[in-house]
């Protein structure tokens, strides 16, 4: 049985992920620190580890084939919970991830985590962790995807995509809904290749980007 580990599961964008893929009928794991935040998630092929990602949570692990890291800190906390989580805790997520064998890990990343110090003052702290994190999953054994949205909206899904940075930074954005879905395509790939990738919303087609 192919299962699913999505860490994060309750975040804006986790929660579209996992939705979308129990409508597909995946089998998942819902790694979350409350439960009760998944009480508007449906399906009956989700299981629930609750968690604290600045505690041990390998057993979430166990039986699983691939893994979507989706965790994030949020906008509005500080440098410390940026460090334990997006980068600390993505790290043991892909030592974890070693440790049982997974086949694909899956990083929610950002645009501007390959030259931290070149994105704005108070966004550095933050990319530093995204870099720092995908460069651990570089490193490692894993067959990895790695995927960097550019700035993050709740705009309705546009369905339409480009991997070329766009030169107008204002048009340099993407629609949660549609990172989530493109998360849950890469997840459906059971021959994957390392990728890292970065993503805007623009012309084309999912597939035709991430092919």
């Amino acid at each position: 049985m192919h299962k699913t580990l999505i860490i994060g599961a309750s975040g804006q964008i986790g929660k579209q992920v996992t939705q979308h893929m129990l409508d597909g009928g995946h089998f998942v794991v819902a790694l979350v620190r409350d439960k009760d935040k998944l009480s508007d998630v449906d399906g009956n092929t989700m299981s629930i580890v609750e968690a604290d990602l600045k505690n041990d949570f390998s057993h979430a692990f166990e039986g699983c084939s691939s893994v979507i890291f989706a965790a994030g800190s949020g906008p509005d906390t500080g440098a410390d919970q940026t460090l334990l989580i997006d980068l600390w805790a993505a790290c043991r997520a892909v030592d974890y991830a070693e440790q049982h064998g997974i086949e694909h890990f899956i990083m929610l990343s950002s645009v501007g985590a390959d030259k931290p110090s070149a994105g704005p003052e108070k966004m550095q702290p933050y990319l530093v962790a995204k870099h720092m994190a995908d460069e651990h999953l570089l490193r490692s054994k894993l067959r990895y995807s790695i995927l960097r949205p550019g700035a993050l909206n709740n705009d309705k899904a546009l369905g339409k995509y480009t991997t070329q940075q766009p030169q107008d930074q204002n048009e340099a954005k993407i629609t949660r809904a549609d990172v989530a879905t493109a998360l849950v395509y890469l997840a459906g790939d059971l021959q994957p290749k390392n990728r890292l990738q970065e993503l805007f919303n623009g012309q084309q087609n999912l597939t035709e980007v991430l092919k």
